[in-house]
């Protein structure tokens, strides 16, 4: 029986959405507001979703705190109240989009999880807006 253990988390983060091989003009066509050379900030939500079987021994799937954890070192102490672009490694060559932080919040975290389990990351921009990527 596979079943899924969801830990939520939130942070703090400014960035811009651009292109450096593109245009002002074309950077402000396409990404609009979100292209403000000022930055502007989100209050993200993030939900972390470990899916795999529950281990008979315990009756868990995984230890919520140390998933808990995980999220806290690989996500919260590492992109909370920071300038995407300019402080966090994966953003120097990658536009910060939330498509694109939800994958390297889930590379960064597949690396902590056992492979046994598969991983889902939901992660929300705005109450309305979110995505979601389980690695594929």
């Amino acid at each position: 029986m596979r079943i899924k253990a969801c830990r939520k988390a939130h942070f703090n983060a400014a960035h811009r959405l651009y292109r450096k091989d593109w245009s002002a003009e074309k950077n402000q066509v396409v990404f609009g507001k979100c292209n403000n050379p000022r930055y502007h900030g989100h209050n993200y939500e993030l939900v972390v979703g470990v899916i795999g079987e529950i281990d008979p021994e315990t009756g868990y799937l995984i230890d919520l705190k140390i998933l808990k954890d995980y999220i806290k070192s690989e996500v919260e102490d590492y992109m909370d109240h920071k300038n995407l672009n300019e402080e966090v490694e994966e953003f120097a060559s990658l536009n910060p989009t939330v498509e694109n932080i939800a994958v390297v919040i889930w590379n960064r975290l597949r690396k902590k999880i056992d492979e046994k389990f598969d991983l889902e990351i939901t992660l929300y921009e705005t109450p309305r807006n979110f995505v979601i990527y389980t690695g594929q």
